[in-house]
């Protein structure tokens, strides 16, 4: 009889991984791809919504652009009141289409979808950068919109590559920064009724509290040192010299887009904190 030999078990080889922060950005980012994916098939079977937020818009320039260039009480240097407003118009366009992006978030809850996405190996992160780069693009048919329109009511517009390139970064950046923030709410207050209160109750301080639609001198003391914290100043002003010529001095932009950089950057980390939250 042969004397029982034990059996070796099987080699099992250890998947090897890359490491290190490269490949940390590398997941990031492809995780972050995905889901601008997702919200991306989403804008393109349904883009009645990017239509219908662009008759606000149309409005202010047609009708309150129209009657105020008349009046000429507001000094706008060497632009017309037209000129001085399609850049102000612009990111109205913009933070208004982004600032109710949260609640497709409250929606996805209530389907169970953000659940899922939690569950996912995902860094939070990813998933607040995925969904607000997707806000980003959204915003670009707006931009196309208002700046058809500009241009056909006598606006002069730079039309040289860079500031098109500019002007289309600096539009992609506030829709991914007022729809971080948006999200931000959401996870807060996590009911549809309340999300579109506090939105409905924060767009017009933001908007009227910028140079949107009159210049910073204008303001009273204490509103100057308001928008002078409100990232739609910024944004306002990367457009307006971005898109207008004379609209304002290229040694300017950095500023303009490190700060919405900055503000960006700050509420990604903050909703990617706050997002698991908003399940519970």
């Amino acid at each position: 009889m042969m004397p029982y030999a034990p059996v070796a078990p099987p080699l099992v080889l250890a998947e090897v991984r890359p490491t290190g922060a490269a490949f940390t950005a590398r997941a990031f980012f492809l995780h972050s791809a995905a889901i601008l994916a997702v919200e991306f098939r989403k804008m393109v079977r349904d883009p009645t919504d990017l239509l219908t937020r662009a008759v606000q818009p149309l409005l202010w320039l047609l009708v309150f652009g129209q009657v105020f260039s008349r009046t000429h009480a507001i000094p706008t240097g060497s632009l017309t009141y037209i000129e001085f407003m399609a850049p102000g118009v612009l990111a109205q366009s913009v933070l208004f289409t982004a600032i109710f992006y949260g609640i497709s978030v409250i929606w996805e809850r209530d389907l169970g979808i953000v659940h899922k996405l939690l569950v996912s190996p995902s860094p939070r992160g990813a998933l607040v950068f995925g969904k607000a780069m997707a806000a980003g693009i959204r915003t670009l048919s707006q931009a196309v919109i208002i700046v058809l329109l500009a241009l056909a009511m006598g606006v002069r517009l730079r039309f040289d590559p860079l500031s098109l390139f500019g002007l289309a970064v600096a539009v992609m950046l506030g829709g991914a920064l007022f729809s971080t923030f948006s999200l931000v709410i959401a996870c807060l207050v996590k009911t549809r009724e309340r999300f579109m209160g506090i939105g409905q109750l924060l767009t017009m301080p933001l908007f009227f509290a910028s140079n949107a639609i009159y210049p910073l001198d204008m303001m009273p003391s204490w509103l100057k040192i308001i928008a002078q914290y409100n990232p739609l100043t910024y944004l306002v002003g990367a457009l307006r010299t971005l898109m207008v010529q004379g609209g304002g001095s290229m040694a300017r932009l950095p500023l303009d887009f490190g700060v919405l950089l900055l503000v960006f950057v700050g509420l990604v980390l903050l909703a990617a904190r706050l997002f698991p939250g908003i399940v519970r």
